[in-house]
């Protein structure tokens, strides 16, 4: 390695065959026999790995005699993560959102680049990006006991109508539950069995309020201490098997159709909201998470956002991994995390390749 601080060589490598994003900037992939160096997420063939050196960044791959890649371009790495940390700065201080084409001429980008970087590195558009951080604004003054209707416009929506036609679907709760915290609910649960294991799902009549695995009735109650827990219910039961589908078979499943009802603080239902955001078969760092938040030093807040997930596999805490691109923790063990990541990158490789790729006895 050249030079590429707490990365390993074998992390690195990992995560160009993944062409993951989120090592983007990390560090650049350098083919000696072509003289090309790239980004990891290079869309490229794959080159021998014998033929490759790994470089902190352009500058170090052009020292050693290296040039570019035209596909890839990986010094517009940096250019475009500060893009990208502009915009989102323009965007949480105006009191309108910004258009694209004021976004693109502050960045210096043309306005379809420009939607095209800031999507990769958030997964959504600016536009989308704007709308999550007014709902997010509108949450966070109703967790607050402020009245439904004074919350709405002081987030920025200019009619309540505008605000229930936006969010629905998207917040689960009403904004009064919001307020009064959602006590008095009905959930309906089941357990089915997985090629992951037992798998718990529970759902109110707004969406899916949890899914978790190799726990049951007594975790549930631990969880949502004043409701009333049904086991079953024959109305629920397309529901419980299109969550069964989207754990089975993550690549060809739509996760995002599936209604969920999530209570949390403000920011976590950003946390979450970004985390639905990631592609599937990619990954982020916590860092890269919370700098895609607006807030680069909020990465161990994005981890405890995280843990307080219900609802795994739909809200894809999986998909997060440590900064030196090891797969880290999670709630329900780590073979089933790194099962979840080889089902949504499609790989043909065996589990048991990647939990010796990430370094799981």
């Amino acid at each position: 390695m050249e030079a590429i601080v707490s990365i390993t060589e074998d992390t690195a490598w990992a995560a160009v065959l993944r062409r993951d994003r989120a090592f983007d900037g990390r560090f650049v992939t350098g083919v000696m026999t072509t003289g090309i160096y790239c980004r990891p997420s290079c869309a490229a063939r794959h080159p021998a790995r014998g033929n490759v050196r790994f470089f902190a960044d352009g500058a170090a791959a052009r020292a050693a005699g290296l040039r570019a890649c035209k596909r890839c371009r990986p010094d517009d790495a940096g250019r475009d993560e500060a893009a990208v940390l502009a915009a989102i700065d323009e965007i949480r201080q105006a009191e309108d959102a910004p258009t694209l084409g004021t976004l693109a001429q502050l960045t210096g980008y043309s306005p379809s680049h420009f939607q095209r970087v800031f999507k990769r590195a958030i997964g959504l558009s600016p536009a989308a990006y704007a709308r999550a951080l007014r709902e997010e604004r509108a949450r966070d003054a109703l967790s607050q006991g402020d009245s439904v209707t004074g919350a709405i416009y002081e987030a920025g929506y200019g009619s309540a109508s505008r605000f229930y036609d936006g969010t629905k679907g998207r917040l689960g709760m009403t904004p009064s539950d919001w307020r009064d915290g959602g006590r008095g609910r009905t959930i309906h649960w089941t357990l089915v069995d997985t090629t992951l294991g037992t798998m718990l799902v529970a759902a109110t009549e707004k969406g899916v309020c949890c899914l978790s695995f190799n726990e049951g009735e007594k975790d549930l109650r631990a969880r949502f201490p004043n409701a009333e827990l049904v086991e079953g219910g024959g109305e629920f039961r397309a529901l419980f098997e299109q969550v069964t589908a989207a754990v089975e078979q993550p690549v060809d499943a739509t996760t995002t159709e599936i209604p969920l009802d999530v209570k949390g603080t403000a920011f976590q239902q950003r946390v979450w909201q970004a985390l639905r955001a990631i592609p599937a078969g990619e990954t982020r760092s916590y860092g890269e998470l919370a700098a895609a938040l607006g807030n680069p030093k909020a990465s161990r807040a994005v981890g405890g956002a995280n843990g307080a997930n219900n609802i795994a596999v739909l809200i894809p805490c999986h998909r997060v991994i440590a900064a030196d691109g090891g797969l880290g923790g999670y709630a329900y063990g780590t073979e089933i995390k790194a099962e979840l990541l080889r089902r949504e990158q499609g790989s043909t490789k065996s589990g048991r390749y990647y939990r010796a790729e990430f370094g799981i006895d």
